[in-house]
C-alpha cells in the first residue's frame, strides 16, 4: 500500500481524518464637486438676476442651459436606478447564496492537483457511512495509478480529509500534474455508492467584503468556484 490513513499503521501514502469597535469619519458635503442639478439652477438663477440689463442674456443660451439642467436630471434619475437595481441584485445573490445552505454543491472537477516533492491534500464528502470500499486515482488519460482500500474508514461518514505522497500502486513517484480523486464503496446497509473529490454539502455561508464565500468541507470558496447546485 501506497495511502495510508490515520488510524492505519499499514505505512502507506495517503493519510485521512476527520476533518465591539466603532470608527468615526467626516464626509465632506460635495468632496467630488459634483455639480446638481439643484446647484446647477441656483447658478443660472443668479446669472440672471446679475445680467446686464442693458444687454440681457441670449434666448438660445437660456434655451441651452435650461436643457442641460435637464439632461442632468436625467441623468441623476437613471444613476438613482441604476444604484436601486445593484442593490436589488446583490440582495436577490445574497439570498441565493443562503438558500443554498443544506443543497450539494459541485466545484466542476473532480481533480487534484499533485507539485513535485509534496504531498497532495483533498477532501472527499461521503453521504452514507462506510463498510468497505476503495478510493482510486486516475492520470490525465483515465489510467488507474493508485487504489487504497477503505476499510478503515469503515463506520465513518461526512467529509475525510486525505493526503497522497504522490506515489502509484509499485511505489514509484508520479509526475507533477492533475489526477481524478473518486471513490466506490458499500453502506452500512449493503447498498452501493460512489463519490468524488469536488462534490460536498453547503455547510454555511461567509461573506467577505461584500462577497458570499461557501463553506465546502473545511475550506471556503467564492461563490463563482460553484458550477452547479442540486
Amino acid at each position: 500500500m501506497a495511502i495510508t490513513t490515520s488510524t492505519s499503521s499499514s505505512g502507506s501514502g495517503i493519510t485521512t481524518s476527520y476533518v465591539d469597535s466603532s470608527t468615526s469619519s467626516t464626509t465632506a458635503s460635495n468632496p467630488g464637486a459634483v455639480l446638481s442639478k439643484d446647484s446647477f439652477m441656483k447658478l443660472l438663477l443668479v446669472e440672471l438676476a446679475h445680467q446686464d440689463p442693458t444687454a440681457p442674456m441670449d434666448s438660445d443660451k437660456i434655451l441651452t442651459q435650461t436643457s442641460q439642467l435637464a439632461g442632468l436630471e436625467t441623468q441623476e434619475n437613471t444613476n438613482k436606478v441604476m444604484t436601486e437595481l445593484s442593490n436589488q441584485m446583490k440582495s436577490s445573490m445574497d439570498m441565493g447564496a443562503i438558500g443554498a445552505i443544506g443543497k450539494m454543491a459541485s466545484l466542476g472537477s473532480n481533480a487534484v492537483s499533485l507539485v513535485k516533492d509534496t504531498t497532495s491534500k483533498f477532501e472527499i464528502y461521503f453521504e452514507k457511512e462506510i463498510k468497505t470500499g476503495t478510493l482510486t486515482v486516475t492520470d490525465k488519460d483515465g489510467k488507474t495509478v493508485k487504489t487504497v482500500s477503505l476499510a478503515d474508514q469503515a463506520g465513518k461518514s461526512g467529509v475525510l480529509a486525505f493526503e497522497w505522497d504522490g506515489t502509484d500502486n509499485g511505489g514509484t513517484a508520479l509526475a507533477a500534474g492533475n489526477y481524478s480523486v473518486t471513490a466506490d464503496y458499500v453502506d452500512a446497509t449493503g447498498a452501493a455508492q460512489s463519490t468524488q473529490f469536488g462534490i460536498y454539502p453547503v455547510e454555511s455561508v461567509r461573506y467577505q467584503d461584500g462577497s458570499p464565500l461557501m463553506k465546502l468541507g473545511s475550506s471556503y470558496v467564492p461563490l463563482s468556484y460553484i458550477t452547479e447546485f442540486f
